[in-house]
Protein backbone atom coordinates (compact mmCIF):
# COMPACT_ATOMS: atom_id res chain seq x y z
CA UNK A 1 0.00 0.00 0.00
CA UNK A 2 2.82 2.40 0.85
CA UNK A 3 4.52 1.48 -2.41
CA UNK A 4 1.37 2.35 -4.36
CA UNK A 5 1.10 5.69 -2.57
CA UNK A 6 4.72 6.51 -3.38
CA UNK A 7 4.22 5.54 -7.02
CA UNK A 8 1.13 7.75 -7.19
CA UNK A 9 3.09 10.61 -5.58
CA UNK A 10 5.86 10.17 -8.16
CA UNK A 11 3.34 10.15 -11.01
CA UNK A 12 1.67 13.33 -9.72
CA UNK A 13 5.02 15.06 -9.25
CA UNK A 14 6.23 14.03 -12.71
CA UNK A 15 2.99 15.15 -14.37
CA UNK A 16 3.04 18.49 -12.54
CA UNK A 17 6.71 19.00 -13.38
CA UNK A 18 6.04 18.26 -17.06
CA UNK A 19 3.23 20.83 -17.15
CA UNK A 20 5.55 23.36 -15.49
CA UNK A 21 8.07 22.76 -18.29
CA UNK A 22 5.40 22.85 -20.99
CA UNK A 23 3.37 25.91 -19.89
CA UNK A 24 4.65 29.28 -18.81
CA UNK A 25 1.44 29.83 -16.82
CA UNK A 26 2.34 27.18 -14.24
CA UNK A 27 5.24 27.75 -11.90
CA UNK A 28 6.88 26.12 -8.85
CA UNK A 29 9.26 28.11 -6.68
CA UNK A 30 11.25 25.05 -5.60
CA UNK A 31 11.45 21.28 -5.65
CA UNK A 32 9.82 21.25 -2.23
CA UNK A 33 6.90 23.18 -3.68
CA UNK A 34 6.62 20.57 -6.43
CA UNK A 35 6.49 17.74 -3.90
CA UNK A 36 4.03 19.67 -1.72
CA UNK A 37 1.81 20.39 -4.71
CA UNK A 38 1.95 16.71 -5.73
CA UNK A 39 0.85 15.68 -2.23
CA UNK A 40 -1.99 18.22 -2.09
CA UNK A 41 -3.01 17.38 -5.66
CA UNK A 42 -3.18 13.68 -4.75
CA UNK A 43 -5.21 14.35 -1.61
CA UNK A 44 -7.67 16.56 -3.50
CA UNK A 45 -7.98 13.94 -6.25
CA UNK A 46 -8.67 11.28 -3.64
CA UNK A 47 -11.24 13.11 -1.52
CA UNK A 48 -12.68 16.12 -3.35
CA UNK A 49 -12.77 14.95 -6.97
CA UNK A 50 -15.20 12.04 -6.34
CA UNK A 51 -17.60 14.40 -4.57
CA UNK A 52 -17.45 16.87 -7.47
CA UNK A 53 -18.00 14.03 -9.95
CA UNK A 54 -21.12 12.88 -8.11
CA UNK A 55 -22.57 16.39 -7.94
CA UNK A 56 -21.91 17.04 -11.62
CA UNK A 57 -22.92 13.59 -12.87
CA UNK A 58 -25.82 14.81 -15.07
CA UNK A 59 -23.62 17.46 -16.69
CA UNK A 60 -20.83 14.95 -17.09
CA UNK A 61 -23.18 12.48 -18.79
CA UNK A 62 -24.55 15.23 -21.02
CA UNK A 63 -21.03 16.16 -22.18
CA UNK A 64 -20.00 12.49 -22.54
CA UNK A 65 -17.38 12.84 -19.80
CA UNK A 66 -15.70 15.98 -21.09
CA UNK A 67 -16.79 17.93 -18.02
CA UNK A 68 -14.30 15.81 -16.07
CA UNK A 69 -11.61 17.98 -17.66
CA UNK A 70 -13.19 21.03 -16.02
CA UNK A 71 -13.26 19.21 -12.67
CA UNK A 72 -9.57 18.36 -13.09
CA UNK A 73 -8.86 22.04 -13.77
CA UNK A 74 -10.78 22.96 -10.61
CA UNK A 75 -8.65 20.48 -8.62
CA UNK A 76 -5.54 22.09 -10.10
CA UNK A 77 -6.79 25.57 -9.13
CA UNK A 78 -7.54 24.30 -5.60
CA UNK A 79 -3.98 22.98 -5.42
CA UNK A 80 -2.81 26.48 -6.38
CA UNK A 81 -4.98 27.88 -3.59
CA UNK A 82 -3.59 25.54 -0.91
CA UNK A 83 0.10 25.54 -1.91
CA UNK A 84 1.63 29.01 -1.60
CA UNK A 85 4.65 28.42 -3.83
CA UNK A 86 2.70 26.85 -6.71
CA UNK A 87 1.05 29.15 -9.23
CA UNK A 88 -1.48 28.66 -12.02
CA UNK A 89 -2.00 31.88 -13.98
CA UNK A 90 -5.60 31.31 -15.06
CA UNK A 91 -8.43 28.87 -15.62
CA UNK A 92 -7.63 28.45 -19.31
CA UNK A 93 -4.10 27.38 -18.45
CA UNK A 94 -5.55 25.10 -15.78
CA UNK A 95 -7.77 23.36 -18.35
CA UNK A 96 -4.87 22.77 -20.74
CA UNK A 97 -2.63 21.68 -17.88
CA UNK A 98 -5.30 19.30 -16.59
CA UNK A 99 -5.41 17.68 -20.01
CA UNK A 100 -1.62 17.27 -20.07
CA UNK A 101 -1.54 15.99 -16.48
CA UNK A 102 -4.20 13.41 -17.32
CA UNK A 103 -2.30 12.18 -20.38
CA UNK A 104 1.06 12.02 -18.58
CA UNK A 105 -0.54 10.27 -15.59
CA UNK A 106 -2.15 7.61 -17.78
CA UNK A 107 1.13 6.97 -19.62
CA UNK A 108 3.18 6.74 -16.42
CA UNK A 109 0.54 4.60 -14.71
CA UNK A 110 0.60 2.15 -17.59
CA UNK A 111 4.40 2.00 -17.49
CA UNK A 112 4.62 1.61 -13.70
CA UNK A 113 1.67 -0.72 -13.15
CA UNK A 114 2.36 -4.18 -11.77
CA UNK A 115 0.07 -6.10 -14.17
Amino acid sequence: MLRNMLIRLFINAAALWFTDVLFSGIHFESTGALVGAAIVFGILNTFIKPILLIFTLPLNLLTLGLFTLIINAIILELTDFFVDSFYVSGFGVAILAALVISIVSVILQSILSED
